[in-house]
């Protein structure tokens, strides 16, 4: 099966993608992850992501959907991906549809996680990174302590963009982009909708029902 799950920043979408690659035996692709693996990697495509991301611009759809078409190419990935925020405009969509016909595969499910304004600028704001383990933990909803942080307050930090009003735009600009999409995806009746605000373990446990209704 082929999984797509969206999510506005700080839904926790990366963190159960994560939980539903290792609890179906899934590869997990981010757009992100791959520009950097190109980079780290020093390819020819690498090294042009790089001086495109070192102006401050994006990425274009077509280095997007090379790598998009290499990864639907790799055999050992066939009908076992779960794609992590992607596509990410309308066009990337219809894009991403024919890519899968080519290669005989299809999307069985598209999630998304929703999850407030509020709730969302809470548990970014509350995000704290622990320099020396990199250890994420919210003083809201998942404080630091001695008993799950062994290394001491010092090291705690917040992110540079971690910022309500970066926060908001981004929010908006996700929800601006991504309803389209999940418009394309609900006519398709391939959306389902789950509520982002439960804990890690809720939202896991509702996925899996989800997907192991898929292959009764």
């Amino acid at each position: 099966m082929n999984i797509i799950i969206f999510g506005p920043p700080g839904a926790g979408k990366g963190t159960q993608a994560n939980i539903i690659a290792k609890d179906f035996n899934l590869h997990k692709i981010s757009t992100g992850d791959l520009l950097r693996e190109e980079i780290h990697n020093e390819t020819e495509i690498g090294k042009n992501i790089k001086t495109i991301i070192d102006k401050g611009n994006f990425v274009s759809d077509q280095i997007i959907n090379t790598l998009i078409v290499r990864i639907l190419s790799n055999k050992s990935f066939f009908n076992r991906l779960i794609f992590d925020g992607y596509p990410r405009n309308l066009e990337q969509t219809k894009n991403f549809e024919n890519f899968l016909k080519e290669s005989n595969q299809k999307i069985s499910i598209v999630l998304n996680l929703n999850v407030d304004k509020e709730t969302i600028i809470k548990r970014i704001l509350g995000r704290q990174v622990c320099k020396k383990c990199g250890l994420i933990f919210n003083k809201y909803f998942n404080p630091p302590s001695e008993t799950n942080h062994k290394c001491g307050m010092g090291f705690l930090s917040k992110r540079s963009d971690d910022d309500e009003k970066v926060i908001s735009t981004r929010y908006e600009t996700y929800l601006k982009k991504t309803l389209p999409i999940l418009d394309y995806y609900k006519d398709k009746n391939l959306l389902r909708e789950i509520n982002g605000k439960s804990d890690i373990e809720e939202i896991s446990a509702k996925i899996r029902d989800i997907i192991a209704s898929l292959e009764t």
